[in-house]
């Protein structure tokens, strides 16, 4: 399978942060109730930042660290469930933003596994279009804006920001990827869309049952945390070992793993079925929350920095969450 190569990565942190403490002065709940349940201590928040904002900052420091120039990107792929706009695509105001005149843009909804979803996408173009010689993947994320701050099952858990990958075909590098998702789980893990009514709707209107929606006037986020808790310590171990399988390599000879960052009891718990020391698995939960599909290439992005992940090392990205959804991406690095 032909693989890739990351030339570059960036990142945009909200300079907001929001402690347990903070939250606790709107919602009843502590700072050791959360962290006790989730390894969360404090996230970053849009302090009005756009969507498209943030994910333009962390596609401009990718594109300086990979040394290239935005005019020879050929395809940007943007993962996000908070565009600002229906339209146009997150992808497209980015575009403009970097100057990158010469690619297409769209963006892909696939929630918590959304970047793994695009980097496999950007991959896909690469192995079959010879003419493209860059691809820019981002994440970006605007949980605020679908949060309902009264929830305090929810409210607690998510954050803000973005990151970003500049990648290129490699003939000589492993690659492997598996993705899945099952649709029956959708009322599990859900935030309903705005949208108006057209007037011509008259008696004869036809009325369906939402099986998604347990309570219609939900506002935000919604989560049955017990059903997404069992979905996600399977689907982690799922997607890896799956993908793993597809080129026959074991899951504990992967270097590093960066799972998305949901909470830090499945990734404990999936760490234990694929007996794989927590050690191998870089988080960063603790400081940033879950920012569903920004998580793993904000994470991967704070690892690299950090040396982390070195060059040369089998790295597995794998997210899950909303819709029900779950992916996975080996590489090296």
């Amino acid at each position: 399978m032909i693989g890739i190569n990351i030339l570059g990565t960036g990142g945009y942190k909200p300079a907001l942060e929001i402690t347990n403490d903070d939250m606790a002065k709107i919602v009843e709940t502590n700072d050791e109730w959360i962290r006790t349940r989730t390894g969360i201590s404090r996230r970053c928040l849009s302090n009005g930042e756009p969507t498209w904002y943030m994910g333009a900052q962390a596609a401009k420091q990718a594109i300086e660290r990979a040394g290239i120039d935005p005019k020879e990107i050929g395809l940007i792929v943007d993962s996000t469930i908070t565009n600002d706009f229906t339209t146009p695509s997150a992808a497209c105001l980015i575009q403009r933003e970097i100057g990158a005149v010469n690619a297409a843009a769209f963006d892909v909804g696939a929630a918590c596994s959304g970047f793994v979803y695009a980097l496999d996408t950007a991959r896909r173009f690469l192995a079959t279009d010879d003419e493209l010689k860059y691809v820019l993947v981002v994440a970006n994320e605007k949980l605020s804006y679908i949060t309902n701050y009264e929830d305090r099952s929810t409210c607690v858990l998510f954050g803000d920001g973005a990151a970003a990958v500049i990648v290129e075909r490699a003939e000589d590098k492993m690659y492997t990827s598996w993705l899945g998702a099952d649709g029956t789980g959708a009322k599990f893990l859900y935030a309903k869309g705005m949208h108006a009514e057209n007037p011509f709707i008259g008696e004869n209107r036809i009325n369906i049952d939402d099986e998604t929606d347990p309570a219609i006037t939900h506002r935000g986020i919604f989560q049955d945390g017990k059903e997404v808790y069992k979905f996600a310590t399977k689907a982690l171990p799922t997607a890896a070992t799956n993908a793993a399988a597809k080129i026959s390599l074991d899951v504990t000879d992967i270097d590093v793993f960066v799972p998305h960052q949901a909470n830090i009891r499945i990734i404990e718990t999936a760490a234990k079925n694929l007996n794989v020391p927590l050690e191998k698995f870089y988080m960063n939960i603790d400081s940033r929350g879950n920012t569903s599909s920004a998580s793993i290439p904000i994470a991967f992005n704070e690892a690299v920095e950090k040396g982390a992940i070195k060059r040369g090392d089998k790295v597995c990205f794998v997210g899950f969450g909303a819709g029900l959804t779950l992916a996975s991406a080996i590489f090296e690095y």
